[in-house]
């Protein structure tokens, strides 16, 4: 007894492993391949390129003057003039601008984490139901081959005056619908397998390859709850922004202080030809420092409040995104629940049922009686048996959803 406890244990493990090993591939593909992915990592990369723009000086400024009539000076006639003019903002104002681009850009990163968990659940969620798919069409498939086998019988016990012909009719009739829910189902196939190929980018006709069955994984009272708020990207975008306006407010502030700038006169001066003296001729380097005056404070005072507000405004929605987390991860909790009791009551449904059906048939292969009762407590396996696939289904894509809440790295 122990050793086939052993081999149950070890089956479903071996289940558990193909199957997410099987998923956890579709999701690295997913994450190489699929442009809103990518589009988003675009977007964190060209935030990066706003650092260096923000924390350089502005260029200097070179100036060219001729003199049309020559300024005369006590060394000659001035020619021409040469100026060249660097301007520095206030000490800490680069620093500031640099902070806040550099701190936008993390948030953009951490907004490309949160698109990727949301891909890889997009993905699981689109992956489960083509599981639910090829369930549903082997329970049908198992379905129409009962049914022709009870038509058979219920057709030779018809012949040999046992059982009336409207015996026959009523599997016929079932048939009928069976065979037809099986076209739908693939017909059903199509749509799915574009939608998850189209999440890896690749051909819509790409073969995709589900696991036969699904295992339940035990988890504990809270699972990943701790996690909730801890490492959510978009709790840390949000936070990155916040200090990013901060950092933006100070730039601010420090904008509406005066520049400093510093340059180079050269003029360009001719000899006097009336006279002979000390320094004929002498070119003039004068070195200058210039000042911005900051009067009109508009503009400055309205990027402060800018910034403030953004300030605020990031405040309120990360109270929101907590709000919505916390709500989101009792719900999928609920969900995760739910489908668990519902699936335990489908299997001790399946066993007690199987058990009935395989009664009313054996009376029926007796006496030729109660065929419709065998049709439709077939009918009521056949219901448990779909219901099961699709709780199977909604439990793993809940449980996925609480892997995207929690921030789950794959």
């Amino acid at each position: 007894m122990k050793k086939i406890i052993t081999l149950i244990i070890l089956f479903a493990s071996a289940i558990g492993a193909v199957q997410a090993q099987t998923l956890n591939s579709y999701l690295e593909m997913a994450a190489a391949n699929n442009p809103g992915l990518q589009a988003k990592y675009k977007d964190f990369e060209a935030a990066l390129q706003k650092v260096p723009q923000v924390s350089s000086l502005p260029d200097p400024t070179f100036s060219f003057g001729y003199f049309v009539s020559p300024v005369e000076t006590r060394v000659g006639p001035q020619r021409a003039k040469f100026s060249l003019t660097q301007m520095f903002p206030w000490f800490g104002t680069l620093e500031a601008k640099a902070d806040a681009a550099s701190l936008m850009a993390q948030a953009k990163y951490q907004s490309f984490v949160d698109a990727r968990n949301r891909l890889y659940f997009d993905v699981a969620a689109s992956y489960y139901p083509l599981y639910e798919l090829n369930r549903m069409k082997k329970i049908e498939q198992e379905n129409i081959d009962i049914l022709q086998s009870y038509k058979t019988i219920a057709n030779t016990k018809f012949k040999n005056g046992v059982s009336p012909m409207t015996d026959v009719l009523r599997a016929d009739i079932m048939l009928k619908d069976a065979q037809t829910n099986l076209v739908i189902l693939e017909k059903k196939e199509k749509p799915l397998l574009t939608a998850f190929n189209n999440l890896l980018n690749r051909d819509e006709s790409e073969t995709v390859i589900v696991t036969d069955s699904l295992a339940m994984e035990a988890i504990p009272e809270n699972f990943r709850k701790d996690s909730l708020l801890a490492n959510n990207p978009m709790l840390n975008a949000l936070d990155l922004k916040v200090k990013a306006s901060e950092a933006s407010e100070t730039a601010a502030e420090r904008e509406g202080l005066p520049k400093l700038g510093v340059g180079l006169d050269y003029a360009i001066v001719g000899k006097r030809t009336d006279m002979e003296m000390a320094d004929n001729g002498k070119n003039i380097l004068m070195p200058m420092i210039s000042v911005s005056i900051p009067i009109f404070r508009k503009k400055y005072n309205a990027a402060a409040k800018e910034a403030q507000l953004m300030q605020e405004s990031y405040s309120y929605q990360k109270k929101e995104t907590i709000n919505s987390l916390t709500s989101d991860y009792e719900m999928t909790w609920f969900q995760i629940e739910q489908q668990k009791e519902l699936i335990n009551l489908y299997n001790q449904q399946m066993l007690e049922t199987g058990q009935t059906l395989n009664l009313l048939f054996s009376a029926y292969s007796n006496s030729g009686k109660d065929f419709e009762e065998v049709l439709r407590m077939q009918q009521q396996l056949l219901k448990y048996e779909k219901m099961k696939a699709m709780a199977e289904t909604q439990y793993q894509t809940a449980l996925a959803k609480l892997n995207y809440i929690t921030a789950k790295t794959y």
